[in-house]
């Protein structure tokens, strides 16, 4: 680590995040921007104008950029990215945008002819096109996953171009839950009898509906265990129908997207993130830090996330009968769901703090240039 290191010699890394709010990928963001200066990085975080992401990093202390743009797939980021990177001269650019930005990011990049590297946080494959006009913008891709890597390199990109630095949560903000009698109250529900949570947006990667097909089979075993539905997204008008389709109506809470949910985590007896397709799922990681066991599907990066046997349990992806399993000898055998959550805490503070996740991101920026 470098200790008080000259301004000069210090490297400056423009950040291009243009998510207007603080989901987790863009928290990633505000923990690299925030520890990166005391591992001697100047960094400047360039974001949608108006928007969380950017009063959030200014509070911390950040140097920010606001760029006006009408979403990720807006073509004139690249112009204006490059005319901003002209004036500013950073010597590096780090992207963490996708669906879009993260090309026009990249090719402002180029036509400024600063070097550029990319944040993949999602384990979904790239058309050819994508493959062939993304990934030469960038020297050096961060995959938060070896789950991520792994389909990369599947799709011919050298796992040489391509470092493992997994995501981060804060662990601290899920060790101190609220009582469970609270969240009976709050949610409506009875603290008496298990409650299981789901925290994802509503769309249909995350696998909600799945969770209700396992929660339907289980109705005889498990007729008053409870979930609740952390979330916002496209699918909130439908899963509620989805839910009382299978007879769950009385037994679902939609809670919607909450600030406070490092709070609740820990208050569930089971977290469930039957994915089809992921990064790291930072919630199983929080769920792991505040000691809630868990239950995730093989896919991305959840296999790192959840230490199979050990902190939780997997499942193979979209099978509603084995994620019924799963969660049917969790609420039978408490002793190894108390266990496997006791076990949580450990296993996130190993590798997945933002302390070890900037030391990580730093690594690359000295292999890409020079210091």
């Amino acid at each position: 680590m470098e200790s008080n290191p000259a301004v000069s010699d210090r490297p400056h890394v423009v950040h291009l995040e243009t998510g207007r709010h603080v989901y987790g990928g863009a928290q990633q963001v505000l923990y690299l921007t925030e520890r990166l200066p005391a591992l001697g990085v100047r960094c400047t975080l360039v974001c949608a104008a108006g928007g969380e992401m950017a009063t959030k990093a200014r509070a911390a202390g950040t140097d920010v950029v606001e760029l006006s743009t009408i979403g990720d797939a807006d073509p004139s980021i690249t112009w204006r990215f490059a005319s901003l990177l002209r004036r500013l001269q950073p010597d590096l650019v780090h992207i963490h945008s996708r669906r879009g930005a993260d090309v026009w990011g990249g090719l402002g990049a180029r036509l400024a002819g600063v070097p550029a590297i990319m944040s993949r946080r999602n384990d979904n494959r790239e058309a050819w096109l994508g493959l062939k006009l993304k990934y030469p913008l960038y020297r050096h891709i961060v995959a938060v996953a070896q789950g991520i890597k792994d389909v990369l390199v599947e799709q011919g990109i050298s796992g040489d171009d391509i470092t493992v630095v997994h995501s981060a949560i804060d662990p601290a903000r899920f060790q101190h839950p609220r009582p469970r009698a609270e969240l009976a109250a709050t949610f409506g529900i009875d603290a008496s009898q298990p409650i299981l949570g789901i925290a994802a947006q509503l769309i249909d990667r995350k696998g909600h509906v799945l969770v209700f097909e396992a929660l339907q089979r289980l109705s005889s075993r498990h007729p008053t265990v409870q979930l609740i539905v952390f979330g916002r997204g496209p699918l909130s008008d439908s899963l509620p129908a989805e839910a009382a389709a299978r007879g769950l109506q009385s037994r679902v809470c939609f809670a919607g997207f909450r600030q406070d949910l490092g709070q609740w985590i820990g208050a569930l007896d089971l977290l469930v993130h039957p994915a089809y397709t992921e990064g790291l799922a930072n919630v199983c990681l929080q769920a792991g830090a505040a000691g809630v066991a868990t239950i995730g599907t093989r896919v991305g990066g959840i296999p790192e996330a959840i230490a199979d046997g050990r902190t939780g349990l997997l499942v193979p992806v979209g099978d509603a009968e084995a994620l019924a399993a799963a969660i049917d000898r969790l609420l039978v055998d408490v002793d190894l769901r108390h266990r496997l959550g006791a076990a949580g805490p450990a296993h996130v503070e190993s590798d997945f703090t933002p302390p070890i996740m900037a030391a990580g991101n730093r690594a690359v920026y000295r292999r890409v240039i020079g210091r």
